[in-house]
């Protein structure tokens, strides 16, 4: 009888059971790259929309397991939605490439006159291969020309890819993966920006 009551005050206690997970938040920072001063120095650039495709669009990290199998993480997030947290690292990485002569955020007075819509359509963590564990991200980039603040004719739009190997399958590894995909791929964009026909670029 005692054997019993004791089990049953060390269920209650959690005397038997492990110590709860603690719960980790992230946020996207991208490492800026060198400025290149390589043209598009004269744009004044906004995003007008940024979405994340529905699959992805919560705060909890997406691990992808199997052909057609997903599973998300109680325990690793980030700290607000992805399509409200990439837009400011977005637009500083914008900044610091010195590509753009100014980068509007909400609530600027300033009118620009390109503007980007972006489209995450991938945003997981690949661990279908547990020794090759990748942070996926895949993103499509509109930019239009935008006389007086309205979208007007396409300049450019592609879509970019990258997966980058991860040194273990953790939720901070997965973010750093996801960050130095991010940077690759806003430096692909804007170089390709910059490399468009000569007289797209004129204001």
């Amino acid at each position: 009888m005692r054997a019993i009551i004791y089990v049953a005050i060390c269920l209650l206690t959690g005397c038997l059971s492990r110590p709860p997970l603690n719960k980790q938040t992230f946020i996207f920072s991208p490492t800026p790259t060198a400025s290149r001063g390589v043209g598009g120095g004269n744009r004044v650039i906004k995003i007008r929309t940024l979405q994340v495709a529905e699959p992805f669009q919560g705060r909890s990290f997406v691990y992808r397991t199997g052909e057609y199998s997903y599973q998300r993480d109680p325990y690793a997030e980030f700290m607000v939605p992805p399509a409200d947290g990439l837009i400011t690292p977005i637009c500083s990485w914008l900044r610091e490439t010195g590509d753009f002569s100014a980068v509007v955020e909400a609530g600027s007075a300033l009118k620009p006159d390109t503007l980007i819509e972006i489209q995450v359509v991938q945003l997981y963590g690949d661990f279908r291969q547990s020794a090759r564990p990748t942070a996926v991200l895949t993103m499509r980039f509109v930019f239009f020309d935008a006389p007086g603040g309205l979208p007007g004719r396409v300049i450019l739009q592609h879509e970019y890819s990258r997966s980058i190997p991860l040194k273990a399958r953790t939720a901070p590894d997965l973010i750093t993966g996801w960050n130095h995909a991010l940077a690759q791929i806003l430096d692909s964009a804007a170089l390709d920006f910059s490399n468009v026909d000569p007289n797209a670029l004129k204001p």
